[in-house]
């Protein structure tokens, strides 16, 4: 019936998408108006009087132009905004990461640094004079990454000479917190460090997890918009992200072609 294939014809005039999925709902649709229309005529109506119906109950052609208009842009819309969100992530979340370690690595090399000046002071020294205290704390203070430095005599029975608390703390649930010690035949020395590690691995591990889960989403929509989802894809998808959502891709095109040809 010419009038449905150009009714069918308008509604989907100017709709951009996949053209495998336009075709499959064009015919979707005219197979449900000829439906209505063999109906129609089955109740003693002519054809044209049928059709005119069918088309008046889909809508008019306008409206369901419309309608479907909207619908593609939607469904655009919403993957293209989870597909952003997902690589946003992935962006933002390497991006902390690569700051983090570099961060963390200037926090080992200035405690490092602080941990030997304080042991080449002590090292030939038989005491540690109220001088050389205020000195290591000196070398202590504000440095946010060493919490505390406490040195003990091991010739007399591990005597606590010198205990310093550095009050410049950052917010704790920032850090871990961790003991860098050493000792010698006359001192030993232990100092309360902290870490980003935890942090770092605890990050990467939500940045991912959150990337992978929209990324998967938005695989899983293209899946169904293509009529291609099947718990196979789904698995391949959740499994192998990227890697996966390359293999679907491929795949469809060797279909696509070897139907084509």
């Amino acid at each position: 019936m010419k009038q449905i294939d150009m009714y069918v014809d308008s509604v989907y005039q100017n709709i951009g998408g996949n053209r495998q999925e336009i075709q499959e709902l064009k015919a979707e649709m005219k197979g449900h108006l000829l439906e209505a229309v063999y109906e129609l005529k089955a109740e003693g109506m002519t054809e044209q009087e049928a059709i005119d119906i069918a088309i008046e109950r889909f809508g008019g052609e306008k409206e369901m132009r419309s309608i479907v208009g909207q619908l593609f842009h939607a469904q655009k819309t919403f993957a293209k905004w989870i597909l952003i969100t997902a690589m946003a992530f992935l962006i933002i979340g390497g991006t902390l990461l690569g700051s983090a370690i570099i961060k963390e690595r200037k926090m080992v090399s200035v405690e490092n640094s602080t941990f030997n000046q304080i042991s080449q002071m002590i090292e030939n020294q038989e005491s540690i004079s109220p001088s050389i205290q205020e000195e290591i704390k000196s070398l202590v203070r504000n440095k946010d990454n060493i919490t505390s430095i406490k040195i003990y005599n091991l010739r007399n029975t591990k005597e606590e000479v010198l205990e310093y608390k550095n009050q410049k703390l950052n917010p704790k649930w920032l850090y871990s917190n961790y003991h860098n010690e050493s000792s010698s035949d006359k001192w030993e020395m232990d100092m309360g460090i902290k870490r980003f590690n935890d942090f770092i691995f605890m990050s990467l591990l939500s940045g991912i997890a959150i990337y992978w889960t929209l990324f998967t989403i938005w695989a899983i929509i293209n899946a169904y918009h293509h009529k291609r989802l099947k718990i196979g894809w789904i698995m391949v998808f959740a499994f192998f992200n990227i890697l996966g959502y390359l293999i679907y891709y491929i795949f469809g095109n060797r279909t696509a072609n070897f139907k084509g040809a």
